[in-house]
């Protein structure tokens, strides 16, 4: 199948990081990454909402194909969890508003993906990064970093033939 373009993003209220990579034959190129951060001293639904209206312009600029999320795990910080899964929630919205399909991966599915291993640490995962889309940078912050990881794995996990 030809040109592919995928969004990774990994949801979070402070931070949100997001990687466009596209897929064109066997190579891999990196389109875009960043990270929408949001201030802790604002409240909680216009921190959601501007990470809704990035993520929406992010889509209208780049027009991806698909979009990747991280998988909503279970933490001992339930906290933690329901923000995540409100980033989340939202992010997950402003896909299905632009009729994007949205996959998911477990953090050790996209590790074992992207290095080889479930449990590498998010250096090892960063470097991989780098050497997997020929960069002369490591992409930072590990958010943006994750997000890359996250379409890198999708990318070269799913079958385009068998659609």
């Amino acid at each position: 199948m030809g040109d592919r373009l995928v969004l990774g993003v990994d949801p979070g209220t402070a931070a949100t990081g997001y990687g466009l990579v596209r897929k064109n034959g066997d190579s891999l190129a990196l389109v875009d990454h960043g990270v929408i951060s949001t201030a802790s001293h604002t409240p909680l639904p216009e921190r959601l909402h501007s990470i809704y209206k990035e993520i929406t312009g992010i889509i209208a600029r780049h027009h991806p194909q698909e979009v990747v999320v991280e998988r909503l795990y279970f933490s001992s910080n339930v906290q933690s969890a329901m923000a995540v899964g409100q980033a989340r929630g939202v992010v997950l919205l402003a896909a299905a508003q632009a009729g994007l399909p949205v996959y998911e991966y477990r953090p050790q599915e996209v590790k074992q993906s992207v290095a080889g291993y479930g449990r590498a640490t998010k250096e090892q995962v960063q470097e991989l990064v780098r050497m997997i889309l020929g960069l002369d940078f490591t992409p930072k912050p590990d958010d943006a970093a994750d997000a890359i990881a996250l379409a890198i794995c999708h990318l070269n996990g799913k079958d385009w033939n068998r659609e």
